[in-house]
């Protein structure tokens, strides 16, 4: 399930040219907050896996001692249905986020308007892919 070298570049349709840092929504963290604070936090240090698992933990804000005790039974529920990649990810999308995948499938974000960005999509030796399109 984890890619490896690659670049989701932003979507066709994202709304902005320039990267947004997402915001909370209330009291609650949207999916696009937890998945910018993990990842420009710790870039390189979540796979596809590790970073949908912890997204998932902290939006439905299970309790750390719940994890400690019941990870794996966790994970097992949360992975017995397919997961979507940073394809579908409301970074890429809507946020105006570039997500590469290195050679261990660890993922670091990239504002579209950067340098690095720009270095990724001109690199002929990585698979580079949009995210998703918003609307059909």
């Amino acid at each position: 399930m984890n890619p490896l070298n690659q670049f989701i570049e932003i979507a066709p349709d994202c709304p902005t040219d320039q990267a947004v840092v997402p915001q909370d929504k209330g009291n609650k963290c949207s999916i696009a907050a937890i998945e910018y604070q993990l990842l420009s936090g710790n870039p390189y240090g979540y796979t596809l896996e590790e970073l949908k698992f912890a997204t998932h933990l902290l939006h439905k804000q299970v309790p750390p001692a719940e994890v400690k005790a019941r990870r794996q039974q966790l994970w097992d529920e949360y992975f017995a249905k397919p997961c979507a990649c940073m394809r579908a990810s409301p970074l890429t999308k809507q946020y105006g986020w570039g997500a590469h995948y290195n050679e261990q499938g660890k993922i670091a974000i990239y504002p579209a308007e950067s340098k690095e960005y720009q270095r990724f999509v001109n690199d002929k030796n990585i698979r580079k892919y949009f995210a998703m399109r918003s609307k059909r």
